[in-house]
């Protein structure tokens, strides 16, 4: 699937339905900048807002994905495995996202520690306190950070836990 095809796509079908990327967006609830992004190429529409674009631009999900116009329509069946195939794969992004979120947490703290750990090398006169001291601060800022990110990363997990449970319930 490519990006800017796809964006292209929606420019066309957007200019011949007559809409303004601003028009475009209060329809579907969201900014102007959004729909700038689909169709610069630099992202692909959340699969929440896919079928509600399609609606709008009078085509179908496998035309969108495949950025031209097709001549035969695509059954419903087909366009339900399209969203749940988006669905996936930007799932799949938060997911390796979160990894990377955590693998920067754990390279922070041990860089704290190597910091912490140097810091002691330097004792002594005042200029060694400081830099002592200053790679002491620095450490304590790396693991403050580190917290932070861990927490954000532990959060988004969750979140994604509560959906799933909530959702295998209905």
């Amino acid at each position: 699937m490519d990006q800017v095809k796809v964006g292209q796509f929606i420019t066309r079908k957007r200019k011949e339905k007559n809409l303004t990327q601003e028009q475009l967006a209060e329809r579907l609830n969201v900014s102007n900048k959004t729909i700038s992004k689909w169709e610069c190429g630099k992202c692909l529409p959340d699969y929440s807002l896919v079928e509600p674009l399609c609606n709008e631009l009078g085509i179908s999900i496998s035309e969108l994905f495949d950025g031209k116009d097709c001549e035969k329509n695509t059954s419903w069946v087909e366009n339900e495995q399209i969203i749940k195939l988006v669905k996936d794969m930007q799932q799949l992004k938060k997911d390796k996202d979160n990894r990377r979120l955590f693998i920067s947490a754990i390279v922070l703290i041990a860089f704290g520690v190597v910091l912490c750990l140097l810091s002691t090398i330097f004792d002594g006169s005042n200029a060694q306190d400081f830099i002592s001291g200053f790679l002491v601060g620095i450490a304590i800022g790396l693991f403050l950070i580190s917290v932070f990110i861990l927490s954000f990363a532990a959060f988004n997990i969750i979140n994604k836990t509560i959906k799933h449970k909530f959702k295998n319930s209905d």
